[in-house]
């Protein structure tokens, strides 16, 4: 079994990665915004940005602690 200074490592390592992708993502994505080369209304942008947006609002729900529910008392 991995210790919990393996695990914080662990996650540090993948967490580090993935964020940088998506960073590098998202840059990507900016250069949509060159209307020399593409043709998008304001529609097309605020569906884009609302699927992000819900995205990354479901993804940081994730790392918040949720409160145990107590038990059933009489």
């Amino acid at each position: 079994m991995a210790s919990e200074k393996e695990k914080i490592e662990r996650f540090k390592r993948v967490a580090e990665n993935r964020t940088n992708k998506i960073i590098d993502q998202i840059r990507l994505l900016g250069n949509c915004a060159n209307k020399s080369n593409y043709e998008y209304d304001e529609e097309d942008v605020k569906k884009i940005f609302s699927a992000i947006e819900a995205e990354l609002k479901e993804t940081k729900s994730k790392y918040q602690t949720k409160a145990r529910s107590k038990k059933f008392e009489l």
